[in-house]
C-alpha cells in the first residue's frame, strides 16, 4: 500500500476516536456568535462534538445550542458561582467534564472570554495551549498567525488533550437549525472563592457588537478629533454597521479603546470600510488573513 494511502487511512481512523468539548460563550439569554464559529472548527476534527454551557438560568442558551447542526450533546451546569463567567470558577468544571467524558480536544472562540479561560485550563491539564487558530489540517495539526500576522505557523500538537482557541473570522458559523442534540445536566463544581463577581456596567447601543457585525466602519487619526467620529456614526446607522477605530485614533484619545480594531484590537469581518486610516502593510495582511473585503477612503 502506498505511504500516502496509509497515512490517509491512519488519519481517518484517528478521527473516529476524537471528541471535542466546545466551551459556549453566552449571556445567559443568548449565545455569543463566535461560539458557532468554534463549533464549525470542532466539527472539522471529526468525532463527537459536545458543548458545555455554564451560567445562571441559561436553559434558553442550552435549547438554542441543541438545534445547532453537528452537536451531539449539550452539557449544562447552572450555579450562582458561574455568574460573571469567572475563569477561576469555570476551570474546575471544565476539568471535571473533560475527565468524565475523556475529551481529546477542548476549544472556545478567541474572544476575551476564551483568551482568559483556556490558558488556565491548559495549565491545569499540564499541556500547551494553541491560540487563535485559523485553520485545522488534522486532529493534531493547526495553523495560526505569528509576527503580527506577517507569517503563518503550522503547529503539530502531541499533547494528550489539545486545548485551542478559534479565530471566529476564519471559520463559517455553524447552522443554527436542523440539529437534535441531547441536553444533559452536569454537576457544578465547588466554589473556588479566589475572585468575586461584583457587577457589570455595559454601554448600550443600537448598533451591532463590533466583533459580530457583518459590516464595520472604522476611522483613523485623519479624522482629527473625536467629534468627527459622529460622521462615522451617522454612516454606520445607515448601513446597520458597527463603528471601529485604528490604534492611532485610540491612542490620540478620540474614542475609547474598546473600539480599536486590527492586530492589537478586535478582529472584525467580513466587510471593513476604513476612513482616514493610513495604509500599513501589517493591517493589510491582517485583513487578508481574516478574509475581509476592504474599502479605503
Amino acid at each position: 500500500m502506498p505511504l500516502e494511502d496509509l497515512e490517509n487511512k491512519l488519519a481517518s481512523l484517528l478521527q473516529r476516536f476524537q471528541s471535542t468539548l466546545v466551551i459556549a460563550e453566552h449571556t445567559n439569554e443568548s449565545l455569543t456568535p463566535i461560539t458557532l464559529n468554534a463549533i464549525t472548527a470542532a466539527k472539522q476534527l471529526g468525532g463527537e462534538v459536545s458543548c458545555l454551557v455554564a451560567g445562571t438560568n441559561c436553559d434558553k442558551v442550552a435549547e438554542e445550542l441543541s438545534k445547532v447542526q453537528g452537536i451531539a450533546k449539550v452539557l449544562v451546569a447552572q450555579h450562582d458561582v458561574y455568574k460573571g463567567f469567572l475563569p477561576e470558577e469555570l476551570t474546575p468544571l471544565i476539568l471535571a467534564t473533560q475527565k468524565q467524558f475523556n475529551y481529546t480536544h477542548i476549544c472556545a472562540g478567541a474572544s476575551a472570554f476564551g483568551k482568559n479561560l483556556l490558558p488556565r485550563v491548559a495549565a491545569k491539564l499540564d499541556v500547551a495551549p494553541i491560540s487563535d487558530i485559523i485553520e485545522i489540517k488534522s486532529p493534531d495539526t493547526f495553523v495560526r498567525t505569528i509576527y503580527a500576522g506577517n507569517a503563518l505557523c503550522t503547529v503539530k500538537c502531541d499533547e494528550k488533550v489539545k486545548v485551542f482557541s478559534v479565530r471566529g473570522t476564519s471559520f463559517e458559523a455553524a447552522p443554527v437549525n436542523g440539529g437534535s442534540a441531547t441536553v444533559e445536566k452536569v454537576t457544578a463544581s465547588s466554589p473556588v472563592g479566589q475572585s468575586e463577581w461584583i457587577e457589570q456596567k455595559l454601554t448600550k447601543s443600537d448598533r451591532p457588537e463590533l466583533t459580530s457585525a457583518k459590516v464595520v466602519v472604522s476611522g483613523g487619526r485623519g479624522l482629527k478629533s473625536g467629534d468627527n467620529f459622529k460622521l462615522l456614526y451617522d454612516l454606520a446607522d445607515q448601513l446597520h454597521a458597527a463603528v471601529g477605530a485604528s490604534r492611532a485614533a485610540v491612542d490620540a484619545g478620540f474614542v475609547p479603546n474598546d473600539m480599536q480594531v486590527g492586530q492589537t484590537g478586535k478582529i472584525v469581518a467580513p466587510v471593513s470600510m476604513e476612513i482616514s486610516i493610513f495604509f500599513i502593510r501589517e493591517l493589510y495582511v491582517f485583513h487578508i488573513i481574516n478574509k475581509n473585503i476592504i474599502m479605503y477612503f
